[in-house]
């Protein structure tokens, strides 16, 4: 009787070590990373961190409150609305939020159900009377997949993490899409300027002439305040 019972033991201890050993990967632990608090605000004493806590980080900022242009906000909008590498990253996020559905659902029980009904009439045959005959079935079964080895489980945790990638893919397609038309829309408001500056230049009264006097003179006076005794020697005789 106790060699059996001691049998029984080992033979249990042996089985939980098989569906320990045959479980489909171990839990996720999300790996330590040393991360600064805040961006682009250095703590520089106590007495300032806490402000700088409550203060609100640039890369946290909605795009059109960092950009007060009108006209740069129009142009944005149009970006993300007709950019073609958006639009792919939305219909990933869609795709991968159709696959969550569809992977989790593995997990729940499974119910099918079907009805079948048939009618048929017999002639009269003789001293019988013709009479017609109603036959009807129902068909119903349920099935479900116990989730012993966590199989569906880890499925659904890979597709959630494959959701929120793509979530985040699209985030920074959108964050890039946003720079670069900042960017480009900055360089061509420079040059813009650059433009007025040289058709001024040309159309006012001194010309580039003028121009190149007052820089020699804005240079003179700036070796005179660095050097006094010697650029008075030197520009004395001019």
């Amino acid at each position: 009787m106790l060699q059996h019972i001691r049998h029984r033991r080992i033979a249990i201890l042996f089985l939980s070590v098989i569906l320990t050993g045959c479980a489909v990967g171990p839990n996720y632990k999300r790996p330590a990373t040393n991360v600064p608090a805040a961006f682009r605000q250095p703590a520089e004493d106590t007495s300032t961190q806490s402000s700088q806590a409550s203060a609100t980080s640039l890369g946290d900022e909605k795009w059109w409150e960092v950009f007060q242009d009108t006209e740069l906000q129009v142009l944005i909008l149009t970006a993300l609305k007709n950019n073609y590498d958006v639009r792919i990253a939305a219909t990933r996020v869609l795709e991968a939020q159709a696959q969550l559905g569809i992977t989790h659902a593995d997990q729940l029980p499974t119910v099918n159900a079907g009805g079948d009904i048939s009618s048929q009439r017999s002639a009269r045959n003789g001293p019988i009377p013709s009479f017609q005959t109603t036959l009807g079935q129902l068909n119903l079964s349920a099935a479900w997949n116990l989730d012993f080895w966590g199989r569906y489980r880890r499925a659904t945790e890979a597709a959630r993490a494959n959701l929120l990638a793509s979530e985040w893919a699209q985030k920074a397609v959108m964050s890039t899409l946003v720079a670069n038309v900042a960017a480009d829309y900055f360089v061509l408001r420079q040059l813009d300027l650059q433009l007025e500056i040289s058709k001024g230049t040309l159309t006012s009264p001194q010309g580039v002439t003028g121009v190149d006097k007052d820089a020699g003179a804005a240079w003179r006076q700036f070796i005179a305040r660095r050097t006094p005794v010697r650029a008075t020697r030197l520009y004395s005789s001019r």
